[in-house]
């Protein structure tokens, strides 16, 4: 029996998701638990996905973040749409978490802190690397990324071995984080005989200034 024959379902799914992923992380079976595809939409219309890594999963009031370049390809369309759609795939505890909202940028003392804690030769690579954006060669990146540590006086990034750096280098403007809201939410647990358990929650997540405000979350089982 698995966690969402329970009836009535529970009535917030986030604790429920938030425990699926610390199983996983607990399993250890794959190297990235926190694994995320995320899926955007440009101005044309077209939609993108890619794999990101969720840093933070907050269950309360009920958002996730991952960081990344402002200027990407999916910072842009983030940007521009203000919504995004992600998918944690548990292939090996046989669970998905899918989860669909409005986006906006985390605050400054986030992706302050988070970048923070980040080894220095990865906070040289936020700003040597203008992601997305068409480069002529490898090597051409490790020299601007060579060229970028040389300028904060730090050693080599790609050769030194060292943790930790006397001066890292600040946060660039253009990297930072994300957060997506929840406002549906879909649970996925594996089934004998392929008839899976499923259901998803909505709720509405309207902007309140700089904040959001969540309405009670209404359920519905699926059909697999």
């Amino acid at each position: 029996m698995t966690e969402l024959a329970q009836n009535p379902l529970p009535d917030d799914p986030l604790p429920l998701a938030e425990q699926w992923l610390q199983t996983a992380t607990v399993n250890k079976a794959v190297p990235n638990p926190n694994a995320m595809a995320l899926a955007t939409v440009g101005t044309d219309g077209r939609p993108a996905a890619r794999i990101v890594l969720c840093k933070y999963f907050v269950p309360d009031p009920g958002y996730i973040v991952w960081f990344t370049n402002y200027r990407s390809r999916k910072g842009q369309e983030l940007d521009s749409s203000q919504r995004a759609a992600a998918v944690f795939h548990f292939d090996h505890i046989g669970r998905q978490v899918r989860i669909e909202g409005p986006v906006v940028r985390s605050p400054d003392q986030e992706s302050d802190a988070y970048f923070a804690s980040r080894p220095w030769q990865s906070q040289v690579g936020a700003w040597a690397s203008d992601q997305s954006a068409p480069i002529d060669s490898r090597a051409t990146l490790l020299d601007q990324a060579r060229t970028t540590a040389a300028r904060f006086e730090l050693g080599d990034p790609i050769d030194s071995e060292l943790a930790t750096a006397a001066n890292p280098p600040p946060r660039p403007q253009h990297w930072g984080g994300y957060r997506l809201w929840a406002q549906t939410v879909e649970l996925w647990a594996d089934g004998h005989a392929r008839l899976h358990d499923r259901a998803r929650w909505t709720r509405d997540v309207v902007t309140r200034g700089d904040q959001f405000a969540c309405g009670p979350w209404s359920s519905q089982r699926l059909s697999p």
